[in-house]
């Protein structure tokens, strides 16, 4: 039986862990995109480790109207959904609160891109390959929202990664994405913080940071011309 990695030190330590699987691959011009906040310190290591271009996509979660704690799907902020529709029926949830809900949350996932933005411009998608990378997939609503932007972009190919993810959110993403890269699906699995040992929240300094530090990367062979 495969040893697993479970828990993950950090982060840092699930991209690494994350970019030795996916260079395996040999995956052709990649662009490394680090879905919401806590996915960008996961897709600088594989970023830095496939010499790749690092980039973000602001995603937010739609939550039911009267229990906040329960996700029913996910916006970017490019305006791209993904539903849990059999959760929305469940719940009696009507299409206008959806809405309303979507779009207070992309202006949300708006505002955020456009501080990221000052870091570093946004990457050329066309004609490459997208790798999306989270810390984790749990409902893989996030994950599914994430592909569906990136497909406005024409990419070759879009490649959805993360370290750990429930089995039935891998098989919810493998229906929009051309590959899913996982590394762990334990079950239960009911909490993405379960797998890792420390799991801080990322801010949005964070973010601008890792982002700032990847284009200084970047540049750094044509600045020695």
């Amino acid at each position: 039986m495969e040893k697993t990695r479970l828990p993950f030190t950090d982060r840092k330590h699930a991209g690494a862990c994350l970019a030795q699987e996916l260079a395996a691959y040999s995956l052709p011009a990649p662009v490394v995109v680090g879905v919401g906040r806590g996915g960008v310190p996961v897709a600088a290591e594989v970023a830095q480790a496939l010499h790749a271009p690092l980039d973000v996509l602001s995603v937010r979660k739609l939550r039911a109207p009267w229990q906040p704690a329960r996700a029913i799907g996910a916006v970017t902020c490019d305006g791209a959904r993904a539903l849990d529709q059999p959760l929305i029926e469940d719940l009696g949830i009507a299409r206008p609160e959806i809405d309303a809900a979507a779009l207070d949350e992309q202006e949300e996932a708006q505002r955020r891109q456009t501080r990221y933005r000052t870091a570093a411009p946004a990457i050329e998608l066309r004609g490459r390959t997208v790798i999306l990378v989270d810390e984790g997939f749990l409902t893989g609503t996030t994950m599914r929202a994430a592909v569906r932007s990136a497909r406005k972009h024409t990419p070759a190919r879009v490649i959805a990664a993360a370290p750990v993810g429930s089995k039935a959110a891998c098989a919810a993403i493998r229906r929009d994405a051309d590959m899913v890269v996982c590394l762990e699906t334990p079950e239960p699995f009911s909490a993405i913080g379960s797998a890792y040992k420390e799991l801080p929240q990322t801010d949005d300094a964070d973010v601008v940071r890792l982002l700032a530090a990847a284009r200084q990367e970047a540049l750094a062979p044509l600045a020695a011309r």
